[in-house]
């Protein structure tokens, strides 16, 4: 069995968080190398695109997070091996890293200056991507996006708008997604009860082994 190392920021959430849930759902045993800011910051030099998350498979770097939750959504059977599924899978991957690349540039702005940026946002990308990607849900069938069951696409709209609907980004109402994309605020909901779901946050809490 080949050892794996998963290194990224020490939260729940991210682009770290689909592979920690399909590494988990796999069974597979891996280091969840967890790095504070700090830590990320003294390490990042040796990172490959001085970025996480990393993968080590036996030692050997990877990087990407789509390409490494591709690779361990194999491992769970969490990505479709039909093509046309795996593209349809691809495609609300692709979304997503887009919809965050538009988000993550807000990020660093105070005042008056990030109200207006996330407003723009609402007003525009966030609002194309979340109902464009609402239709993607009801292309898959209304209950996955891809394959007629879970995969790591249904992983990554779960985590991404699970944070949505925390209402942890200033200036971003948490009943956003629900006011412009309700199916896909319901899917959140459904695969917040997916087995391999409950039982990785279950094991997320305190004094679980």
């Amino acid at each position: 069995m080949a050892e794996f190392k998963f290194t990224y920021f020490d939260i729940d959430g991210g682009r770290g968080e689909v592979t920690r849930i399909a590494l988990h759902a796999a069974g597979a045993e891996f280091q969840d190398n967890r790095l504070s800011f700090a830590e990320f910051s003294e390490q990042r030099g040796a990172l490959r695109f001085n970025a996480v998350p990393t993968f080590e498979i036996d030692g050997e770097q990877f990087s990407q997070s789509d390409a490494i939750s591709r690779y361990v959504g194999r491992l769970a059977n969490l990505y479709p091996a039909d093509r046309l599924q795996a593209l349809y899978c691809d495609e609300v991957l692709g979304a997503y890293e887009d919809l965050t690349h538009f988000v993550v540039r807000t990020f660093g702005l105070e005042g008056d200056r990030l109200k207006e940026a996330r407003q723009q946002l609402l007003d525009g990308k966030m609002t194309v991507y979340l109902t464009a990607l609402e239709k993607l849900l009801a292309r898959g069938g209304g209950e996955y996006f891809a394959d007629q069951q879970l995969t790591i696409a249904d992983l990554r709209s779960f985590v991404q708008v699970r944070s949505l609907l925390a209402g942890v980004l200033d200036h971003i109402p948490a009943d956003f997604v629900r006011s412009v994309a309700p199916e896909l605020a319901d899917h959140h909901d459904r695969i917040a009860q997916a087995a391999c779901v409950v039982a990785y946050y279950r094991s997320r809490q305190p004094g679980s082994p």
